[in-house]
């Protein structure tokens, strides 16, 4: 199963690690270090090129920036569990 995280990025859910809310995560000194660093090592790709991104997603492949809600994010990650 695959999921959108928005633009024209499609990742399979076997490679999913984590889904972030970003507004919550920048009041995190650690999780804003870990974004910052990981942007360095050039790990973040971005689903839009502009635009206000609201969760990061990341997989063992990569981390993503996507202007789609991480609840929205969960609910299509939650869709088609049995």
């Amino acid at each position: 199963m695959f999921i959108h995280i928005g633009g024209d990025v499609i990742i399979p859910k076997n490679e999913l690690i984590a889904i972030i809310n970003l507004n919550s995560a920048q009041s995190s000194p650690i999780t804003r270090e870990f974004l910052q660093l990981a942007k360095v090592d050039g790990m973040v790709k971005e689903t839009k090129k502009d635009g206000k991104f609201k969760s990061c997603i990341i997989t063992d492949k990569g981390i993503y920036l996507s202007t789609i809600s991480s609840g929205t994010l969960t609910k299509r990650d939650r869709e088609f569990k049995y």
